[in-house]
């Protein structure tokens, strides 16, 4: 295992970047290089047994595109939640929704984006002294 995903997880991740589907690629196409408010995306990336479709890391944001055959999928639902888990969001846009309505989908994703998700580390964390949080000093003393 490398980085929590293994070696067969990495070689398919690297096979799914060379074969995009058309509207990965029009889509990649809009999110690469900072395109999309500036944010850096990760085309087919690793993250655990998984493989998402865009990562925007900084954000914690996952883009899947979607076919026909992801609907009510019980995967999907398991792969969510493992996924939140592990402090993303995962946004699900579909296919035809990147054919017919682009610009829609780059709103969606930059409204997705402008709500950062806390990093799972800091969802449970105690307020830290050293970073000046739960500190009370003396100035709501009354």
């Amino acid at each position: 295992m490398t980085a929590g995903y293994s070696k067969q997880t990495l070689e398919r991740a690297k096979s799914l970047r060379r074969s995009l589907t058309e509207q990965e690629k029009k889509l990649w196409g809009a999110l690469r290089d900072r395109r999309l408010g500036g944010f850096k995306f990760r085309k087919q990336q690793p993250i655990g047994p998984f493989i998402a479709d865009f990562v925007c890391q900084e954000r914690r944001l996952i883009v899947e595109l979607d076919g026909s055959q992801h609907a009510e999928s019980q995967a999907d639902a398991r792969r969510d939640v493992f996924l939140d888990d592990k402090g993303y969001r995962v946004l699900r846009i579909w296919n035809n929704e990147v054919t017919g309505n682009m610009s829609g989908v780059l709103a969606a994703i930059l409204a997705a984006l402008s709500d950062p998700h806390p990093p799972i580390a800091a969802q449970w964390a105690p307020p830290s002294p050293l970073k000046g949080e739960g500190i009370d000093n003396g100035a709501n003393l009354g």
